[in-house]
């Protein structure tokens, strides 16, 4: 009788608990009711801020389809919904409620939705929200494109990594391990394990999508898009609908971890047979977009092979003459996220700007460039119909929102028509962003951006935070994150001092290379003239209580600062910095040259290999290592590093940990097991700006 009781407890257990588990998947996860207190943003009203995804305007420019996504911090998770508004910001509804994310959304006409949802593509009449399932896939779909003619699509799924066979017949009878034998390089890649590499197919459409028959385009095991940043940006179609250009790099292993060859190939769907259009440039070609009469094409396109951050040109070529125009010859700015006017006279883009991202768009008779867009933010994404340019913007001071622009605006800032989180936003006090144009060691003018806390008052004095760019050639534009925000950083009552130093785009080639070879160079110089220009210039900064921070290269920076800390005239001590929180940095160059995995970073920016003395550009950088000046460290330290960081691996932070306790500093490590170079998990993030907080308040108020 206790044995026929327990099993019936345990079964009604394993029920009940089974029940919640049920209850637990098929929550929704709702839009955040949260209250702010006194009017500062924090991360946890960051964290209950929808995320605007994905936008999409009808055929007839009347309606735009967009996800959002909201969080639950106990459950650790975000989920995507979609809703629909009129093109003006009115009569805004959402249109799916499920516990699992909707993406890749795409109008098939104006009352009909096409999206992705777990392994399945489906299709909704916005009407009466009727959903129908059109393709099902065992191993999902990452996106998808829609034939002009809607009678086929593009889609992206992925293949798994076969074992050559004379290791296959090693793991006979061994279905439990979880050995990898490797032989080959570039076997895994910034946050995964190359098991599998993605493809795009052609698959017939009429009711459904015909996934049985569908074809693989990409000869061989090369992966498209490419890893890790591409998506269906990478393929389109010929508004005819019988041809597919996309972007590839058609190379694998040791070829593939040395190079950035990429190219674009036109696919004829009739012929299948496939051509290279960007056949001797060695640089990355990617995102190729058609004219609307199809007769060119234009993509992006880098010149020199492994320099990943080479200016990214607009390349057009005339399909029928077969010849190409570069039209930035005399545009000394990176154009990215092409489309093409409806006349096809211009092709506009998202330009990387002095410190903003605007878009600008480019006569294809004379090569000029104008700007259409103006202002403190940064444009992500747009699209163009009936003249009207709906931008995915954001700024240092607001999160993702959909603005309007016209194409024949000149230097406008638009008006915003989405309002996702308005009502929270109501509720805060943002900090003040300043441009400041402060002059270098070299008497050359960069731009700084000053932030404010967002309860400054003029009478008192704050510490502050120098914020180190990663990239290493990246911008310190507008952008909004859930990491680096400077809002987190303002409401926490700091000044931030954000440097566009030596290395970063969006102003000029010449800018941009001056940090390649010389990371210990006039790019450090610029964060100490920063830091010390606000710090003698600004009197409501307390000078004794600077701090520094950043991540990747940022990271790097910190700990070469740590090394460089000291006989600082002007400050007690002799130290300018304070305290100081490296993320996922580069510490020991000797050990990052052989741990990381895209090699052409390091042949190109360091030099290569440190074995390669008679190199002066190698002997330059490895000199510049932050772990050959740990005995001058003398600056409280936070290491922060993550287990699936590829790029830069976990025993950079671990060894730069070890370094400074082992010299006497108060030094603390926050080590992620389950993060890759971001931190992406909501209560990850949660610990990690609570620990970002908690540090500074600890070392410098």
């Amino acid at each position: 009788m206790k044995k026929i009781f327990l099993a019936f407890t345990l079964l009604s257990l394993f029920c009940g608990c089974n029940q919640h588990q049920k209850q637990k998947k098929d929550r929704i996860i709702e839009k955040n009711n949260i209250q702010v207190q006194d009017g500062r943003f924090t991360p946890e009203v960051m964290w209950a801020l929808g995320k605007m995804g994905e936008k999409t305007i009808s055929p007839n420019g009347t309606q735009i389809a967009y996800t959002v996504t909201y969080y639950d911090m106990e459950e650790n998770k975000g989920n995507a919904e979609i809703y629909i508004m009129n093109s003006d910001g009115n009569n805004v509804s959402r249109i799916t409620t499920t516990p699992e994310s909707e993406f890749n959304i795409v109008w098939k006409d104006d009352e009909t939705l096409l999206f992705c949802r777990d392994n399945n593509i489906l299709s909704m009449n916005i009407k009466n929200g009727k959903e129908k399932e059109i393709a099902t896939h065992e191993r999902g779909f990452e996106g998808f494109k829609l034939a002009p003619d809607g009678k086929s699509v593009v889609f992206i799924t992925t293949k798994p990594v076969m074992r050559h066979s004379h290791l296959e017949k090693l793991y006979a009878g061994l279905d439990k391990t979880t050995g990898r034998i490797n032989e080959d390089l570039m076997y895994r890649h910034w946050d995964q394990w190359v098991d599998e590499y993605p493809q795009i197919f052609i698959a017939d459409f009429s009711e459904t999508i015909d996934i049985e028959h569908a074809i693989c385009i990409i000869d061989s095991t090369f992966e498209c898009p490419m890893r890790p940043w591409g998506g269906v940006e990478q393929f389109n179609y010929s508004p005819d609908s019988k041809k597919i250009a996309y972007t590839c790099r058609k190379k694998t292993g040791s070829d593939y971890a040395h190079s950035t060859n990429s190219d674009i190939y036109l696919y004829n769907i009739e012929k299948k047979s496939t051509t290279n259009l960007s056949e001797g440039i060695m640089g990355y070609d990617q995102n190729p977009v058609f004219s609307n009469d199809g007769s060119m094409i234009a993509w992006e396109s880098m010149e020199r092979d492994g320099y990943e951050s080479d200016k990214l040109r607009l390349m057009v070529m005339d399909l029928n003459s077969g010849k190409r125009t570069d039209m930035s010859t005399n545009f000394d700015y990176n154009f990215v996220n092409i489309v093409w006017s409806d006349d096809d006279k211009e092709i506009l883009g998202v330009v990387y700007f002095r410190g903003t991202d605007q878009i600008f768009a480019c006569n294809l008779d004379t090569k000029e460039f104008r700007q259409i867009t103006y202002g403190y933010h940064d444009v992500h994404s747009f699209e163009l119909v009936n003249g009207k340019l709906y931008a995915d913007q954001v700024s240092m001071q607001y999160p993702s929102e959909i603005y309007v622009y016209n194409l024949t605006d000149d230097k406008a800032k638009g008006k915003k028509i989405s309002s996702i989180n308005d009502e929270i936003l109501s509720k805060v006090r943002m900090g003040k962003v300043e441009e400041h144009w402060i002059t270098t060691v070299d008497g050359k003018k960069m731009l700084t951006w000053l932030i404010y806390p967002y309860n400054y008052d003029s009478t008192k004095i704050y510490p502050a935070l120098l914020y180190c760019e990663g990239g290493p050639q990246s911008e310190v534009g507008q952008f909004w994150s859930t990491r680096w925000n400077f809002m987190v950083m303002s409401g926490a009552e700091y000044f931030i001092i954000a440097p566009n130093r030596r290395g970063t785009i969006g102003f000029g080639t010449e800018w941009c290379e001056a940090i390649s070879g010389d990371y210990g160079g006039l790019c450090m110089q610029d964060y100490m003239t920063a830091a010390d220009y606000f710090a003698n210039n600004i009197k409501q900064i307390d000078k004794e209580r600077l701090g520094a921070c950043g991540a990747s290269f940022g990271g790097y920076s910190v700990y070469w600062l740590a090394g460089h800390n000291h006989n600082i005239k002007g400050y007690n001590e002799g130290r300018r910095f304070k305290a100081l929180l490296a993320h996922n940095g580069m510490f020991n160059f000797d050990q990052q040259y052989l741990e990381t995995e895209e090699l052409w970073f390091d042949n190109w920016d360091i030099g290569g290999p440190y074995w390669d003395w008679n190199n002066p550009q190698v002997k330059k950088s490895y000199a510049n290592s932050p772990h050959l000046f740990v005995d001058k460290w003398n600056t409280p330290i936070c290491v922060i590093h993550s287990e699936f960081d590829f790029r830069i691996v976990a025993s950079q932070g671990m060894a730069a940990y070890n370094a400074a306790k082992i010299v006497g500093l108060d030094a603390r490590y926050l080590y992620f097991p389950d993060e890759t170079h971001w931190v992406l998990k909501p209560q990850n993030s949660l610990l990690w700006h609570r620990n970002f907080i908690d540090w500074f308040n600890t070392h410098l108020k």
